[in-house]
């Protein structure tokens, strides 16, 4: 009977997180009504406040979830490269890029930042942020990237790509600043190599 109810508690939360990723993308978070996402989900708004407090609860359990599944894409096609530093940029080059999805756009850069607040606070980003670490202080150990602070390094290489990110989530021109981002951002990180390529 536990087993069914936590079961049930998963199943309608999922559900709740699909409803809410489907309106805000198509909607935003301001102009998103509770009760059509709710009815949509075949819940009542008495489940959204118990799974996740409030429609700001909700936005951030969706953040969570598109921002989790960049990072996956994006550490998918860093993984394809030759090395670890092509891996890197190819990583921070992909989240730069997925800026230009509508979805990603609208929910994790432009209305995440206004309600939720700073996204190098968000749990999803510490995540991210935590694996460029690893591979910046293995890029350290293989004489690769200069003997700097890892964090420091982690903290400045994913505040470029976010900012990188937002600019063009916020861009009338979205196609034609992504190069330009691109292109700075790959200057800016080249510059932690020991021996430049």
């Amino acid at each position: 009977m536990a087993k069914r109810r936590v079961e049930t508690m998963e199943e309608n939360r999922g559900k709740l997180i699909a409803a809410g990723r489907r309106a805000f993308a198509e909607k935003g978070f301001a102009a998103a009504s509770m009760d059509e996402l709710t009815a949509e989900a075949g819940l009542t708004r008495g489940a959204l406040y118990h799974n996740f407090g409030d429609k700001r609860g909700l936005l951030a359990a969706v953040v969570n979830q598109i921002d989790s599944e960049m990072a996956m894409r994006a550490k998918e096609i860093g993984a394809s490269e030759r090395d670890d530093w092509e891996g890197l940029l190819a990583e921070a080059a992909a989240y730069i890029q997925m800026a230009l999805d509508p979805e990603v756009q609208r929910i994790v850069l432009l209305d995440g930042p206004a309600v939720l607040g700073d996204p190098s606070k968000w749990p999803s980003q510490d995540s991210c942020l935590q694996v460029t670490r690893q591979t910046v202080e293995k890029l350290m150990a293989q004489g690769i990237v200069k003997p700097v602070d890892p964090e420091a390094a982690a903290r400045l290489l994913s505040g470029a790509a976010l900012n990188a990110a937002l600019w063009i989530a916020a861009s009338d021109d979205a196609e034609r600043v992504l190069p330009k981002a691109l292109e700075a951002f790959r200057a800016l990180a080249t510059g932690m190599l020991v021996t430049p390529r």
